[in-house]
């Protein structure tokens, strides 16, 4: 059966990696940095090269080193588990692999999908939507609602397959005709929770969206999977919208490495003032941890920025640091002649499209790229540069 599994030869030589005894997902990351990136150099060095890796001690580097030198069963087991579940798999940097996912730190490796994920295509605008799995009937409410007017609008619902808020979600977006993809914090040979086999069945089996995991295919679900499981949620995503979440939930969590660590947008819905199911909620609205959203269309206004970028393949910059005015000019002509027309007064967004020539999507990314980066303001339908 292994024989009808198709990857790439990168895939399957990482795939060998991550199933050595001790290492798992983060781990087999340190390793391939530390080796540039090779396997082949990894797995030809020395025990004292791997024990040099942070996280890698003496006795995974003993094991890991030792299980190298017959690996070809292992693999052919995993094969015939891919091959059974329908499962693809994919390697940050090839065709296939979420271009947003690539950009955050400790991007998963490998990918492990049941479905169908076209990131490129009709998965281009994903937002997730995370809360409490001891949700109340408000919240599922919620979740349904949000999810399955976002799907009618064309955006991919992202979420964990947890009961509760997630379940909910993926449920909303596959009612609307909309995709979703939910990520497991296990092998994709397991079923987590059990009563979702038929959510998952349908989401996979009828090109609804994706099942995915970073795992290998028969790892059990385990609580110190899933907060490795919510950076993948975040960094699948353009935004992420929290619903009723309580001080404890993973789903703060998910929120937290969204807007520290992945420059994402986070978006809340309040929840009853009394209600412990939405006191997480309610106290990163408190500290300013994400924008209140009362409406779908909230959502999407939010997410309109960070779409454009995306769209024009320049998500990533959005978030990095900004260059001097100069620098940035030289490496942006359309930033530079942006700023070339703003240079003699205030002007709109119509009327730089017009004299530029420039296509009004371009520059409407150009001008917000500019704004964050301080080079221009803007008052009202107004633009100018901040040194005149």
């Amino acid at each position: 059966m292994a024989e009808t599994v198709t990857f790439s030869d990168r895939a399957r030589s990482m795939l060998g990696l991550m199933l050595l005894p001790g290492l798992g997902p983060v781990r087999a990351g340190r390793v391939l940095d530390a080796f540039g990136g090779s396997v082949d150099r990894a797995l030809g060095a020395s025990h004292a090269a791997w024990t040099a890796i942070p996280g890698i001690g003496n006795t995974i580097a003993r094991r890991a080193l030792e299980a190298s030198r017959d690996l070809g069963p292992r693999i052919e087991r995993e094969c015939e588990q891919i091959a059974r579940h329908g499962v693809s798999l994919v390697t940050i940097g090839e065709p296939g692999y979420p271009p947003l996912l690539a950009e955050i730190p400790s991007a998963p490796r490998l990918l492990y999908i049941r479905g169908s994920l076209d990131p490129d295509g009709a998965d281009r605008y994903p937002v997730a939507m995370v809360g409490s799995r001891r949700s109340t009937q408000y919240g599922i409410e919620q979740a349904e609602r949000f999810a399955g007017v976002l799907g009618r609008a064309g955006l991919t619902i992202v979420s964990g397959g947890a009961r509760g808020i997630d379940s909910a979600a993926h449920r909303g977006a596959l009612r609307s005709g909309g995709r979703t993809i939910s990520v497991q914090g296990c092998g994709l040979s397991r079923c987590y929770p059990p009563e979702n086999a038929d959510l998952y069945e349908r989401i996979a089996g009828e090109g609804l969206g994706a099942i995915v995991s970073e795992l290998p295919m028969e790892t059990e679900p385990k609580g110190e999977h899933f907060p490795a499981r919510n950076r993948i949620i975040s960094g699948l995503s353009l935004g992420v919208l929290v619903i009723e979440a309580g001080l404890k939930s993973g789903a703060l969590i998910t929120a937290r490495l969204a807007a520290e660590e992945h420059g994402r947008e986070v978006m809340i819905v309040p929840g009853r003032v009394d209600s412990p199911a939405s006191a997480g909620s309610l106290d990163l609205l408190k500290r300013g941890g994400g924008a209140l959203v009362t409406e779908p269309g909230d959502v999407v206004n939010m997410l309109e920025a960070p779409a454009r970028f995306t769209h024009e393949g320049l998500h990533e910059s959005r978030y990095s640091d900004p260059a001097p005015p100069e620098e940035r000019a030289s490496i942006d002509p359309v930033c530079r002649e942006i700023l070339k027309q703003l240079s003699d007064g205030e002007s709109t967004l119509d009327s730089i499209v017009r004299r530029t020539g420039i296509g009004v999507d371009r520059v409407r990314v150009s001008l917000t790229m500019l704004e964050l980066s301080g080079h221009i303001v803007r008052t009202g339908s107004r633009f100018r540069c901040t040194n005149t």
